[in-house]
This record gives structure tokens, C-alpha cells and sequence, in this order.
């Protein structure tokens, strides 16, 4: 785990889905690095397993649960095993979320495909901030962070998984309204390119994307665990219904473009 000295979560607890392999296992290392109790969860038990076995061997607290939050039973059991566990909920984060291949043609889409890569991304984050809202009442200091991605805010492909973050942009929004006066800051961080299980084998892909921002690399899940550590603490308690991008500076200066009229 990553050398942090900020104890900034001293006290908190957290629940991170999709936290057994990159971005969600990189962000329940650090909140536990914080000082945060953590539930990892994941759809693969093994996988939540040896997530938090890491965070225990550096010193960290930290207990894993299968957890499906397709199925809204396995939500409401993963939300009051945090609360049995840690005495209560602060903080969860949620990262879960599905993709699928786009057909070639947009007509061949296959309706389970969009379904479930829906489901997952966007209905997944609802039924779990549905079963935590009244715990991070509670606590006095509730805060969810949703793990969005540029994809929602512009075309990078994948239809469903687009759409999907798209819509949980938007209900970020709608949700910091509402649980705004209920002491609840709800925030989302809008990755862009991250080194990742799923890009496992294709290193020149990932070289190509890095010319493409203007930092000059693509991201690491570290990049993005450490703004979602920012903002589920007190560092962030007048920041609410925002979207942090998290992208190297991709949505923001189009080096494409710029390399393009430059004849590179």
C-alpha cells in the first residue's frame, strides 16, 4: 500500500464496491491507508478477499463480502454487514459496473447486453445509495462518490457504457439535492484512460491513448483513488453535486488537434 501520512478518514468507515482488482482495489487501499475501516466488495469473493487481506497485512482494517449489486438483497446485506462490522456507514463509493463490446452496427445492439451493462453502472450505485442513505444520515457526515468516466460526457464508444455513466452523472446531481440538507455530500470522479486489468496485452493501445493527453501519460488507479480519498473527506465538506475530472487534462485541451495541425 502507498506510504500516505494523512489520517484524514481516522474514524471512518467505508464500503467500496467493485473493489477487488483496479480503480475500486486501489481505492479501498487508500481510505484504509487514511484510517478508514473498509468492506471490500466485489462480485468474486476471491477477489474482495485478497483486496483486503493487502489492506490488513499493511496495517489497515478491512473486511470483504461478496457482493452482487445487481441483486438489491445482496446490497442491503453488504450495506448492514458494514454497520454490524464498523458500528455505522460514512462513506460509500461506488464502483461496480459492467461493459460490453458495441456490435459493429448500432442496429445489432443485443438488448441483454444494454440491460445488463445498465443495470450494473447505473441501477448498481442507485439500490446501493438507496440501502446506505439512511446510515450516512446517520453518521453525520455521510458522503458517496460515484466513479464516472469521460465516456459520459463525450464519445469514446460503447453506447450502453456511456449512456450508463452519463446517467449516473445525473443522478449525482439529482441525489446531492436531495440529500444535501440531510448532511449528505454525493460527488462524482470522471476517470479518463486508466491502467487496468481490462487493458491487460495491448501496452500500444495504451501508448497511443497517452499521446493523447496533454500530461503526457494515461492514468494509474492510484490517480483516481486519491481524488476519491479528497473527496469522501471532511477536505471536501463544501463540495457537493460536482463532477471531478480526473483525465490528465483530456476533456480540457484537444492535443489530437493540436498535434494534428502541427503536422505530427
Amino acid at each position: 500500500m502507498t506510504d500516505i501520512i494523512s489520517t484524514r478518514l481516522a474514524g471512518c468507515t467505508a464500503l467500496v464496491t467493485g473493489a477487488g482488482r483496479g480503480i475500486g482495489a486501489a481505492t479501498a487501499r487508500r481510505l484504509a491507508a487514511e484510517g478508514a475501516a473498509v468492506l471490500v466488495t466485489d462480485l468474486v469473493a476471491d477477489r474482495a478477499s485478497r483486496t483486503a487481506e493487502e489492506i490488513r497485512k499493511s496495517g489497515g482494517t478491512a473486511e470483504a463480502l461478496a457482493c452482487d449489486v445487481g441483486d438489491r438483497a445482496a446490497v442491503e446485506a453488504a450495506v448492514a454487514h458494514a454497520v454490524a462490522a464498523f458500528g455505522g456507514l460514512d462513506v460509500l463509493v461506488n464502483n461496480a459496473y459492467a461493459n460490453h463490446e458495441d456490435a459493429e452496427l448500432f442496429e445489432d445492439e443485443a438488448d441483454d447486453s444494454w440491460d445488463h451493462t445498465l443495470d450494473i453502472t447505473l441501477s448498481g450505485p442507485y439500490r446501493c445509495s438507496r440501502a446506505a442513505l439512511p446510515h450516512l444520515v446517520a453518521s453525520g457526515r455521510g458522503a458517496i462518490v460515484n466513479i464516472g468516466s469521460v465516456n459520459g460526457e463525450q464519445d469514446f464508444g460503447g453506447h450502453a457504457y456511456s449512456a450508463a455513466k452519463a446517467g449516473l452523472g445525473s443522478l449525482t446531481r439529482t441525489l446531492a439535492g436531495h440529500a444535501g440538507p440531510r448532511g449528505v455530500r454525493v460527488n462524482l470522479v470522471a476517470p479518463g484512460t486508466v491502467r487496468t486489468e481490462g487493458w491487460a496485452g495491448r501496452d500500444d493501445d495504451l501508448a497511443r491513448a497517452s499521446a493523447l493527453y496533454p500530461l503526457g501519460r494515461i492514468g494509474e488507479p492510484d490517480d483516481i483513488a486519491a481524488a476519491v480519498a479528497f473527496l469522501a473527506s471532511s477536505d471536501a465538506s463544501w463540495v457537493t453535486g460536482t463532477t471531478l475530472r480526473v483525465d490528465g487534462g483530456l476533456m480540457g485541451v484537444n492535443t489530437g488537434f493540436r498535434k494534428a495541425m502541427r503536422g505530427e
